[in-house]
């Protein structure tokens, strides 16, 4: 037994049917007692062959037998506002989380790179006095600036790692700003050594970042998709069989018969 919601004697299914089979409403004075057994009475009846929630129910059991277009549109419009409240519940906590990165980032001074000491320092303390005399002439804070080269960087490797187009370009403008940043903030005698420190780390985070990525051509060699099958093909009229002579006549004036 199916049912898609089409409509039965010229009316679709909805809820009001279940009012349709209820027993009359018991009178006045019975109010309390029979309000109860009224609505047991609704309940099972309701739930007995042909009721109105045994059919909802029956067409429950018959989803996982039918296409999409089988099934019953109450079915579908629950199907389809569940999905949306998913996605707008994923949506409004992937924006919570990212907005609580970000201040996260931004608490983090921009100047706290101490005197540029060690193999991390000398690349990181360039790139904060960088952003904090950019800032000046700026209307942002030099956290602001940091914490967003900070994420650039971050989103750029995780997403080229899954092998993302867009984040390993922006993981290759990153490399290469951070690059000119620190060549221009680095001190003079130390520069090219900060710059080319700055180049190998970049290079070693990008056997990560650009997993898989290759600059050779991609050939891609297909056999024919038809084939060639030469054939001549000669048609020749044959002329019909002359019959034999039948000695009534029919020979040529040539011929004459031996005579002695």
């Amino acid at each position: 037994m199916t049912h898609h919601d089409k409509p039965v004697n010229g009316h679709n299914p909805s809820f009001l049917d279940v009012l349709k089979q209820l027993p009359p409403a018991p009178p006045a004075p019975e109010h309390t007692a029979g309000r109860l057994a009224w609505m047991r009475t609704a309940w099972r009846e309701s739930w007995e062959e042909g009721g109105f929630l045994h059919r909802r129910w029956a067409e429950v059991f018959e989803v996982r037998h039918s296409g999409w277009h089988e099934v019953a549109n109450w079915i579908k419009a629950a199907a389809l506002f569940t999905g949306l409240s998913l996605i707008v519940l994923m949506l409004d906590a992937a924006g919570d989380i990212a907005d609580a990165a970000l201040k996260g980032l931004s608490a983090v001074p921009a100047t706290s790179g101490g005197d540029g000491s060690g193999l991390w320092g000398t690349v990181d303390h360039p790139v904060r006095v960088f952003l904090a005399g950019q800032a000046a002439h700026l209307a942002v804070a030099p956290a602001a600036l940091y914490a967003f080269w900070q994420l650039t960087g971050l989103l750029g490797l995780v997403g080229g790692f899954f092998g993302n187009a867009g984040a390993r370009i922006a993981w290759v403008l990153f490399g290469l700003g951070s690059l000119a940043m620190i060549w221009s903030a680095a001190p003079a005698g130390g520069r090219a050594a900060a710059t080319g420190l700055a180049a190998l780390m970049w290079a070693l985070a990008s056997i990560f970042a650009l997993r898989g990525l290759s600059l050779r051509p991609i050939v891609h060699n297909h056999p024919p998709q038809y084939e060639f099958s030469p054939a001549l093909h000669l048609h020749a009229t044959l002329p019909a069989p002359t019959p034999a002579g039948d000695g009534f006549g029919d020979e040529p004036d040539n011929v004459h018969p031996l005579q002695r």
